[in-house]
């Protein structure tokens, strides 16, 4: 996935996250910061929200059973990956991978896993920290031989 096709998954599920909570469109573009035009016409599927719009949605919305049926449980981790290319050093504790994610491949304390909604990568610790995450397969296996060579 790149930012062009995740701003069109949000555009495309904009009224949906919407009418999840049940929120006018008066109110709902006041919250992320746009016009109800702007608003009526992405609905509409006319304009987009851009890459910054879209952030904001998934940063908002975060919870929302609609975002996460098109980009699975780890939005702030997609954003990232999408944001700086490839996600290193962040560390950060996981749930492990329970529900949204397969394990692709485990070699000493590491974890290479997929994500089964977006495809995207991640590599975590035998604590289940996240150690690096990246759309680029390639980039990802070799960041995993590095890790376990030392």
């Amino acid at each position: 996935m790149d930012r062009k096709e995740f701003i069109e998954k949000i555009d495309s599920k904009i009224k949906l996250i919407r009418n999840e909570r049940d929120f006018s469109q008066d109110r709902m573009a006041q919250i992320i910061g746009i016009s109800k035009k702007t608003l009526v016409q992405i609905e509409k599927g006319r304009a987009t929200l851009g890459w910054s719009g879209a952030v904001v949605v998934c940063s908002l919305f975060k919870d929302s059973e609609v975002l996460q049926m098109i980009l699975g449980e780890d939005l702030n981790d997609i954003v990232i990956s999408l944001a700086f290319g490839k996600c290193e050093g962040n560390y950060m504790k996981t749930m492990g991978g329970k529900l949204w994610w397969s394990d692709i491949k485990k070699e000493g304390e590491y974890r290479l896993q997929q994500n089964i909604v977006s495809g995207h990568f991640r590599i975590l610790d035998s604590d289940d920290r996240r150690i690096c995450s990246s759309f680029d397969e390639e980039y990802i296996n070799k960041s995993m031989e590095e890790l376990v060579e030392g």
